[in-house]
């Protein structure tokens, strides 16, 4: 196993020499873990790197370690067995062999890549498995010299100009490899590249070679976003004879203006190493010998849109999706009335049968996505083959950056397979499931996500006269969604949105403070009956919240005793993810919720109840739940790293704990407050804070407000100094 303590590449003052000419001039480069690309004008030494980490090129001095061992004095054979593959420039086929005997001669028993998941990964390659090299595309080449490489099972994978030459289709089909490469983390890529949109979506950095050496390295979002920085240091983006204007981006009264580069004409006065007996140089001899260095300032931070941005914009594609061996008929028959509504369709394939397929997007295509690739799911059994192919398409579905919409159609199991694709897509995304369940309890298919669910009326099973109608709504549906989000103009000025969750028994409070905020915050109330919280913590870990209220926690109460309101073990979870400050309270820990009185469970017949409405029946928790929840809710502040405000109302946790009401219980609020001052480890940025109010006072809905604004402005100010 690899060794994950080191970096997985690390180039100390790299030198190496072809006779005079000194191509690598002292690189410094490390690669941690991931993937890493490095751009950089023609001449500039990137691909000398590459074969100097292969030992292809004598090192003059410096060292290359791979996971802390030095590789200086291998050879590529024993670099190779070290764990190094290699996909050259040129792609270096042997023009006799087939696909498939390039692949066999290569592949390792007992490792994650086999020739199968090879041929899932590039499905091209599998209709091509008899052709010899001399046959294949280029785009095919590509495909097999990268598989070649993968079969090796390596610690790190070293892309030299992977992308060289390849139709875009074939360029968009590497990067998604290596996107997913980087996420799956067993493999880590050193990927040179001369595309920049390739290398900076397939990295987090990228490094920029110039003269022979790595001039600086970049977060792959503020090169790709400036333009100018392109021009400077790769001589991309504008020609030296482009006399177009450039125009000026409009800048803040305080906004400095990055500076221009400075090119500057660097001499070397002894172009060969000199002795005793060496001659003055000629001065002709060391101008043409000189070198150009190109410095930048330092460009401020682009305003960069975060991918759940992109992708909730509106993509170009809609995609029909479900098992075409059983329901064929049916998904083609959405498509059809889609392409009718002049919408671009894809047909994704999710069968595990292993029948031939016809759509735009075949089983395997959606089955590499798989962590063990395609053997992850086509295992030969129906029930962990289809538990598979749903892992494998909401991998695949959140790895797609054009969607417009999705639908599916099916029964029990093609709705369980498809709905968890769904929900990892961004809120707002249409989504419909036309399904034989749809009639009955859905929260296990929609969950906290805006699914359109609807009912099929028949069996999906088959064209008649209601199903024709039935999917033909659906598609409908799909596409006047689709468009009128096109449609939709962007919002000007938007508001920062924060999330607040509300019970009945809070609800003034929650009142209050959102008639604070609302003048300068779009204030999203959720509803904590289980799925509400839910919804809330998925909009924060889509990046679409920018703080939490999170008044009450009510839904702990049900997770601990049963009740029908349940949280999910992760509750809290995206603010301990997110980092940002976090404001808490125990609004309506006091109340389990069930529906009718009948169905409440017998042993707790003999507790306090207090009658909702005629659906919902509240029961009072007792001390021993309240030590037990104040134990979960604790340990989850405990693993938050940003500022914590989590507020006890001694005066009561919601309506009915009020004084003279139904559920008024000091004890059991107090064992409550004493259980989280015993489990939270309290500090300067993590505190609890008592206070002598009703959750529902008015001082005490004042006392969040000001500790949200004071952490607001807090942040505006640091955001100002940096």
């Amino acid at each position: 196993m690899a060794d994950r303590s080191s970096p997985a590449l690390e180039i100390k003052d790299l030198n190496v020499f072809y006779g005079q000419s000194h191509a690598l001039q002292g690189v410094n480069l490390t690669l941690d873990h991931g993937v890493l690309s490095v751009v950089g004008r023609n001449g500039m030494g990137k691909t000398t790197t590459c074969k100097a980490i292969m030992g292809l090129v004598p090192v003059a001095s410096g060292s290359i370690s791979l996971s802390g061992r030095n590789l200086s004095g291998l050879g590529p054979a024993e670099i190779a067995r070290l764990g190094i593959g290699y996909v050259p420039q040129g792609r270096r086929l042997w023009r006799s062999l087939t696909v498939d005997e390039h692949l066999k001669l290569v592949a390792r028993r007992g490792g994650a890549w086999t020739p199968e998941r090879v041929y899932s990964v590039f499905p091209r390659l599998a209709e091509r498995r008899s052709n010899g090299g001399a046959q294949l595309s280029g785009g095919e080449q590509q495909m097999l010299a990268i598989g070649r490489a993968l079969l090796l099972n390596p610690r790190l994978l070293v892309m030299d100009e992977p992308t060289e030459g390849l139709a875009p289709v074939i360029v968009n089909q590497v990067a998604e490899m290596l996107v997913r490469l980087g996420e799956e983390g067993d493999i880590d890529v050193l990927v040179i590249e001369q595309n920049i949109g390739v290398a900076c979506a397939v990295a987090d950095q990228v490094a920029i070679m110039v003269n022979g050496r790595i001039n600086r390295i970049l977060p792959s979002s503020q090169l790709a976003s400036d333009r100018d920085l392109q021009q400077a240091l790769l001589g991309v983006g504008r020609h030296a004879h482009d006399e177009t204007p450039v125009p000026v981006r409009d800048q803040e009264p305080d906004q400095a203006v990055p500076s221009s580069p400075h090119v500057q004409r660097i001499y070397l006065s002894n172009p060969k190493t000199p002795t005793r007996w060496s001659r003055p140089v000629p001065v002709r001899v060391i101008e043409n010998t000189s070198r150009t260095s190109t410095s930048v300032a330092a460009t401020a931070q682009q305003n960069v849109t975060p991918l759940y941005a992109q992708r909730t914009s509106g993509g170009a594609m809609v995609y029909v999706a479900g098992t075409l061996d059983t329901k064929g008929e049916e998904l083609r028959y959405i498509r059809d009335v889609l392409k009718a509504e002049d919408l671009t369709v894809r047909l994704v394939d999710l069968s595990t049968s292993g029948k031939p397929s016809g759509a735009e997007v075949p089983p395997h295509a959606v089955a590499a996505f798989h962590p063990r690739g395609a053997n992850g799911v086509f295992t030969g059994d129906r029930g962990t083959a289809v538990a598979g192919m749903t892992l494998a398409f909401e991998r695949w579905m959140r790895a797609q950056t054009d969607v417009a919409g999705v639908i599916s159609a099916g029964g029990s199991g093609g709705t369980a397979l498809v709905s968890p694709a769904m929900r990892a897509l961004p809120v707002g995304i249409p989504k419909v499931i036309v399904s034989t369940v749809a009639s009955g309890n859905v929260e296990q298919y929609v969950g906290p996500s805006d699914i359109i669910m609807l009912h099929s009326v028949a069996d999906v099973q088959g064209l008649n006269s209601i199903t024709r109608e039935v999917l033909g709504n659906g598609a409908g549906a799909l596409a006047g969604a689709v468009r009128a989000r096109k449609k939709r103009k962007p919002v000007q000025n938007a508001k920062p949105a924060i999330g607040l969750t509300m019970f009945g028994v809070t609800t003034p409070c929650v009142q209050q403070v959102t008639a604070a905020l609302e003048s300068d915050f779009d204030c999203l109330v959720f509803h904590a009956t289980g799925v509400g919280g839910r919804s809330m913590e998925k909009l924060m870990d889509s990046g679409m919240l920018s703080a939490v209220i999170d008044l009450t926690t009510t839904e702990i109460c049900d997770m601990v005793a049963g009740g029908v309101f349940a949280a999910n073990e992760d509750r809290f979870g995206a603010s301990i993810r997110a980092g940002l400050p976090y404001i808490g309270a125990c609004g309506a820990l006091d109340m389990v919720n069930f529906n009718a009185p009948e169905t409440v469970p017998e042993k707790y017949r003999s507790r306090l109840f207090y009658e909702h409405n005629p659906q919902i029946t509240l029961m009072r928790t007792t001390v021993d739940e309240n030590i037990e929840m104040g134990r979960f809710i604790g340990s989850r502040l405990n693993e938050m790293t940003g500022p914590v405000r989590f507020f006890l109302p001694e005066g009561g946790v919601s309506l009915l704990d009020a004084p003279g009401m139904a559920f008024h219980d000091p004890a059991a609020d107090e064992a409550l407050f004493r259980s989280l001052e015993d489990t939270v480890r309290q500090t300067s940025e993590r505190r609890l804070i008592r206070v002598p109010h009703n959750i529902n006072d008015p001082e005490f809905a004042d006392l969040i407000v000001e500790t949200f604004r004071g952490f607001h402005s807090s942040r505006r100010s640091r955001a100002a100094g940096d």
